[in-house]
C-alpha cells in the first residue's frame, strides 16, 4: 500500500519532470531548434524523447501554451507560435488570499465552462470522450493516494473545452492554468485533501458532468457545470468566512 509520504514524492517528482521539460522546450523554442511555425514532436514521441509519461507531456505542453508559446490546430498537431512567453494577461493575475478574486474568477468559469461543457456533449468526439474520462480516472487516482487532486483536476476541465472543438475555450483556461483551481494555493488546501467527504462531493459532480457528456445530455451537462461551479463558488465562501472568523477568535 502506498503511504502518503510515498505519494507526495512522487507527485513531487511528477512537478519536478514537468518543470524541466517544459524548461527543455522553452529552451529549444527561443534558440530556434523549434522554430516558430513548426510543428512540436508528437505527444508518443516526445513521451519517448525525454522518458516522461502522457500526463507530464500534456501538463507541459499545457504550461507553453499558457506562455502563449505554442497552440493546438485542430487534426494537425501542436504548432511554436512565438519564441518568448507572452506578457502576462490581467486574467492571470490572480490573489488566491482574496475572496474576491477567487470568486471574480469562480465566476468567470461558470460564464464559460457551462456553455463548454453544453456543446461538449453534442460535439466530443469518442477519443475526446476518453480524454475526458481518463483526466476523472487521474484525479480519482490522486484522491486515493493522497497526491495533489489540482493537476487532474485542470486537465479534466481542459478536456471538456477541448470537446467543444472551439479552441478558445481552451485557450481561456489554459491561460488561467492551476489559479483556475484555487484550493492548491489556499492555507487550507491540505485540509481540503485530506476531507473525505468533501472529495468524495467532488468526485461525485466531476462524474455527473463526464457522464452527462458521454450521453450527449446537454441540457444536464451545462446543469451538472453549473451545480460544480456554483457549488465551489459556495465553499470558497464558507472557507473564506471561517477563516476570518477563526482569525477574529484568536486576535
Amino acid at each position: 500500500m502506498t503511504s502518503l509520504s510515498d505519494a507526495k514524492q512522487g507527485q513531487k517528482k511528477k512537478l519536478s519532470l514537468v518543470k524541466t521539460l517544459v524548461e527543455n522546450l522553452r529552451a529549444a523554442i527561443s534558440s530556434g531548434d523549434l522554430a516558430v511555425g513548426e510543428k512540436l514532436p508528437s505527444e508518443a514521441a516526445l513521451t519517448e524523447l525525454h522518458g516522461v509519461s502522457r500526463t507530464v507531456v500534456r501538463e507541459a505542453v499545457a504550461a507553453l501554451r499558457a506562455d502563449g508559446m505554442v497552440e493546438p490546430r485542430q487534426g494537425a498537431g501542436v504548432f511554436v507560435t512565438r519564441a518568448r512567453p507572452a506578457s502576462v494577461s490581467p486574467l492571470q493575475i490572480i490573489d488566491n488570499k482574496r475572496l474576491s478574486s477567487v470568486l471574480e474568477i469562480i465566476e468567470l468559469r461558470t460564464a464559460v465552462e457551462v456553455e463548454a461543457a453544453g456543446l461538449a456533449a453534442t460535439r466530443r468526439s469518442i477519443a475526446q470522450e476518453a480524454d475526458i474520462f481518463e483526466a476523472l480516472s487521474d484525479m480519482e487516482a490522486a484522491i486515493a493516494s493522497g497526491q495533489q487532486t489540482e493537476p487532474a483536476d485542470l486537465a479534466f476541465h481542459i478536456a471538456i473545452t477541448r470537446a467543444t472543438n472551439n479552441p478558445r475555450f481552451e485557450q481561456f483556461l489554459t491561460m488561467l492554468g492551476l489559479d483556475a483551481i484555487p484550493r492548491a494555493k489556499l492555507e487550507s488546501g491540505a485540509a481540503m485533501a485530506r476531507d473525505a467527504q468533501y472529495m468524495a462531493k467532488l468526485r461525485d459532480e466531476h462524474l455527473r458532468i463526464a457522464d452527462s457528456i458521454s450521453e450527449r445530455d446537454e441540457v444536464a451537462a451545462r446543469a451538472a457545470m453549473r451545480a460544480h461551479l456554483e457549488g465551489s463558488h459556495a465553499r470558497y465562501r464558507k472557507i473564506f468566512r471561517d477563516s476570518s472568523q477563526s482569525h477574529h477568535t484568536n486576535s
